[in-house]
């Protein structure tokens, strides 16, 4: 049984140095499951099993390439985990897949001139996974609650920090096309087996921890003196504390749970087969 993940975590974004986009928890996401994942067992924190890009080096180019090689020979019972913190955006589905007319999509270091990655990108490397392969994708960015942080600083929090959100502008000619199709419906209104916390999404190949719904922001905002995601922060200390026993879906209600009473919108989503969110988390 092979265990891998790859770890995505972006701040700075291109042109490198100030003057991008930038945020200031998505690395320190990183760090946080990086650590969690090990501490608990889940996946060794060796340069084998552990793959994590930052920053500059978290290219569209390389993001494809480590998609690649956590997919790469996967077999029977293994277990592969894609966790990105970022900026996330939506562009017009050109493709005609999708029912509310757009791509959800996230951002890699050079989007600007490479390009974002939207969902088919994401769906056509993890098509190869076969059949009874533990693939959990958790994605802490805006719009990604169908994805497999808005750039302004809000009001001051209780502890007079800024709360920012994962959020960047499509390119302007994708932005011109959903303005003006303002009746493109939400997917997520779309989804008939919806619950609170949880999308019951039958013939999926895995499973999708969204920071939050497709329509909605996440944000990043200072948790005791650092600069974290909302939802990373969330899961990693609830799984820490519950440790790996714990069900899917019941550690996606405490970390909903969680978020509403530190007093954010956004509504994590857990996305998969029945099936495999009454499971133990990680199995």
């Amino acid at each position: 049984m092979k265990k891998k993940a790859l770890l995505v975590g972006i701040n700075d974004y291109a042109p490198a140095g100030p003057g991008g986009p930038d945020l200031r928890g998505c690395v320190n996401d990183v760090q946080d499951m990086a650590t969690t994942l090990a501490v608990l067992g889940i996946v060794p924190s060796s340069p084998a099993t552990m793959r994590i890009l930052t920053d500059s080096r978290a290219t569209r180019a390389a993001i494809i390439s480590g998609l690649q090689w956590l997919v790469n020979g996967a077999e029977t019972g293994d277990l592969l985990i894609f966790h990105y913190s970022g900026h996330g955006s939506q562009v017009i589905d050109v493709e005609g897949d999708e029912p509310d007319g757009k791509d959800e999509t996230i951002c890699p270091h050079d989007f600007a001139t490479s390009g974002m990655i939207k969902d088919d990108d994401l769906r056509a490397v993890f098509s190869s996974v076969p059949a009874n392969v533990n693939l959990d994708v958790l994605l802490d960015s805006c719009h990604s609650g169908t994805g497999t942080r808005e750039l302004s600083a809000l009001a001051a929090s209780p502890e007079d920090q800024s709360v920012s959100y994962r959020y960047v502008e499509p390119p302007i000619d994708w932005g011109f096309f959903i303005d003006s199709n303002p009746s493109l419906p939400s997917r997520s209104i779309l989804r008939k087996k919806a619950t609170k916390d949880a999308v019951i999404t039958p013939g999926v190949n895995h499973i999708l921890w969204a920071g939050c719904r497709d329509n909605q922001t996440s944000a990043e905002a200072s948790v005791g003196g650092v600069y974290r995601g909302i939802f990373t922060f969330n899961f990693c200390k609830i799984l820490r504390a519950a440790g790996v026993t714990i069900t899917r879906k019941n550690l996606s209600i405490q970390i909903c749970r969680n978020i509403k009473s530190m007093g954010y919108a956004q509504v994590p989503q857990l996305d998969g087969i029945a099936s495999s969110l009454n499971e133990k988390v990680f199995s």
